[in-house]
């Protein structure tokens, strides 16, 4: 089903399709001829697409996945070869464009951990260079049992620099970050749920993508002003120690917590029913008020 709302058009977007039903959004990458390797445009349309949800708070989950055999190839050939072109003239500004690009690639990623709206990644096949940097990104992982993990940039001869040496630390022991990136060999399904990098592993793509579903649905369900407080606390928690995310929690619980949520989800336990939350306020009425 498409999405309703008349103040969200995502018809111009060449690389991701999106659908939003009943809260969750779906993003597909949908150029399975070329892997749904990274183009310029995907850089661009990616956070795009999940800023504006964020921005006129259209869902309360997103969900990516892709069309295909494989997830993704990661960074697409011509993205390489356009920084390339940019080796030339005086080295310091080079150097200075360089940086920038890499920040802006950087920043593609980033809008999945700043948004409020948890992100889940549904992925099959192989899941190759930038791809890992974009899912270190998200908050939840699953996969079909024929996938695969590769940070290959390391085989290309050059350092991961979009997420995945920042991110995978935090998720997976050092020790099998520093061997994965060193030999950038393959690293199976079945090795990264034992790892806890994926939460579950699925037969085939289909199954994953029902049950993944059903998980965004039971999020969706919940307070959203409860889900973006567990967001923002769990990422500021793992760049932060404990002391200083238990004062940020109390900070945040002062202004945050407010009765009307609790008082639905309670009335609605009493009375059998589903809760039925108001949406967090959309940023453009946010600023209309100002």
């Amino acid at each position: 089903m498409e999405n309703s709302d008349t103040r969200l058009d995502f018809s111009q977007f060449t690389t991701i399709n999106v659908s939003i039903e009943n809260q969750v959004a779906h993003l597909q990458l949908c150029r399975p001829g070329q892997l749904n390797s990274m183009i310029p445009e995907f850089w661009r349309e990616l956070p795009e697409v999940v800023r504006k949800i964020d921005y006129h708070s259209a869902a309360r989950v997103i969900v990516i996945s892709t069309l295909g055999k494989h997830f993704s190839a990661g960074m697409d050939l011509s993205v390489f070869t356009q920084m390339a072109k940019d080796f030339s003239g005086e080295p310091a500004r080079r150097a200075e464009k360089l940086r920038r690009s890499v920040l802006e690639l950087q920043d593609s990623f980033n809008a999945l951990e700043e948004i409020r709206i948890p992100v889940l990644i549904a992925a099959q096949g192989g899941v190759i260079g930038g791809a890992v940097d974009m899912i270190c990104a998200a908050d939840c992982r699953y996969c079909t049992q024929d996938a695969f993990f590769t940070i290959k940039e390391t085989e290309i001869g050059m350092t991961a620099d979009v997420g995945t040496l920042q991110r995978l630390p935090h998720l997976i022991p050092q020790g099998l970050v520093r061997e994965l990136a060193y030999t950038g060999r393959n690293w199976s399904a079945a090795e990264a749920l034992a790892q806890g990098f994926v939460n579950q592993v699925y037969e085939d793509q289909q199954t994953m993508l029902t049950a993944v579903m059903q998980i965004a649905q039971k999020i969706a369900a919940n307070s959203p002003m409860a889900v973006a407080g567990c967001k923002e606390m769990i990422n500021y928690s793992r760049d932060h120690n404990v002391d200083d995310s238990l004062k940020y929690m109390a900070t945040w619980q002062s202004g945050m917590f407010q009765m009307p949520d609790i008082q639905e989800a309670m009335a609605a336990q009493q009375q059998k029913r589903a809760p039925l939350y108001a949406q967090l306020l959309d940023k453009t009425s946010m600023m209309s008020k100002k």
